[in-house]
């Protein structure tokens, strides 16, 4: 078994840990190990997607600069709609290994726990035979071009590459076994006769239960000299968890130095998100993505998103650059 040394530490592991390094950190922290599972949506190839049913747009007209259209749109009646939940909700699924599932007390409880951030395609639509077209396949602002009426649900394709070559389906994470991939999204009109260029998958992330366990300087609340970071502490992203990485790197060093730990300002963005998992609700703790949503609400109100993410940003550059002068001053940082 793998045993976490004494003195300075810093573990930052990613999201499949091994199964005796997380024996490991249960056996230091005493609390089950926290997991929940991800998945990633199918890409398609662009030259296999029906252009005569398809068609380029984003909702309500909201195009990019020279853009006909940020998505491709593959739209569905009502009877579509339903046949293609129906068939969604009862196709096979790709059986979870004896290691991806939870244990509790060494018994196989086959328990799956979902990030509510990226749910697989078929769980929401088992909540419910309209969860996905008031989800992923909302059709607002958009027609159906075959009946140039609205369209009862859409099924949207994001570009995946420079050359515009792949395109990715829109919130269609799944767990679906390949061919029940292939002939379920073949069911969605313009998809008849997709190429699949990556399957969807899913797989299980491991992170600790950060709340209970860490300081927002990432140093693990109950050993001055270990530290926790990446996606192992709830943070999703790939910025956030180098950011974290950053942090308790950084702190890692100030403890060895003797040096003022650094905790970063609840108003920039990975101040935010390490507050966040350090002093997130014991009751629901899931990770999250960095977002304005977990920022300090800003001293007037703005309306318009991208008014309102500017001045979060502007406010974070600023508190940022004072935070730093301050760290040059008291730590006489380079």
């Amino acid at each position: 078994m793998i045993e976490i040394p004494e003195g300075p530490v810093f573990i930052a592991s990613g999201p499949l840990t091994s199964a005796k390094l997380s024996q490991a950190i249960q056996k230091l922290t005493g609390i089950q190990q926290v997991f929940f599972y991800d998945a990633v949506a199918p890409i398609i190839q662009r030259d296999s997607i029906d252009m005569d049913i398809s068609y380029r747009a984003s909702r309500y007209g909201k195009n990019s600069p020279g853009s006909e259209g940020d998505y491709i749109n593959c739209p569905l009646n009502k009877e579509e709609y339903y046949h293609f939940v129906d068939e969604l909700v009862s196709a096979r699924r790709i059986e979870l290994h004896e290691f991806e599932q939870e244990i509790n007390h060494g018994v196989i409880a086959g328990v799956q726990k979902y990030f509510e951030g990226c749910l697989p395609v078929e769980i929401i639509a088992r909540r419910g035979r309209d969860a996905l077209a008031f989800g992923p396949m909302r059709p607002v602002g958009l027609t159906d071009l075959r009946t140039g009426q609205h369209a009862y649900a859409i099924v949207q394709l994001r570009q995946d590459n420079l050359s515009m070559t792949l395109y990715n389906m829109v919130g269609f994470q799944t767990n679906l076994v390949h061919s029940e991939q292939q002939r379920v999204f073949r069911m969605i009109p313009g998809l008849e006769q997709a190429e699949f260029s990556r399957f969807g998958q899913m797989h299980r992330n491991t992170f600790i239960f950060s709340p209970a366990l860490l300081q927002s300087t990432l140093q693990y609340r109950f050993r001055d000299g270990l530290f926790f970071a990446g996606q192992i502490t709830g943070v999703e992203g790939y910025m956030g968890n180098i950011a974290t990485g950053l942090l308790a790197g950084w702190n890692a060093a100030n403890q060895i130095q003797a040096k003022t730990l650094v905790e970063m300002p609840a108003s920039t963005m990975i101040g935010a998100l390490c507050n966040y998992i350090s002093h997130a609700s014991p009751v629901d703790f899931q990770p999250m993505k960095a977002n304005f949503g977990i920022m300090p609400e800003l001293a007037e109100e703005l309306r318009g998103k991208r008014v309102r993410g500017a001045a979060y940003a502007a406010r974070s550059k600023e508190v940022l650059g004072k935070f730093i002068q301050e760290q040059v001053e008291v730590n006489n940082i380079a």
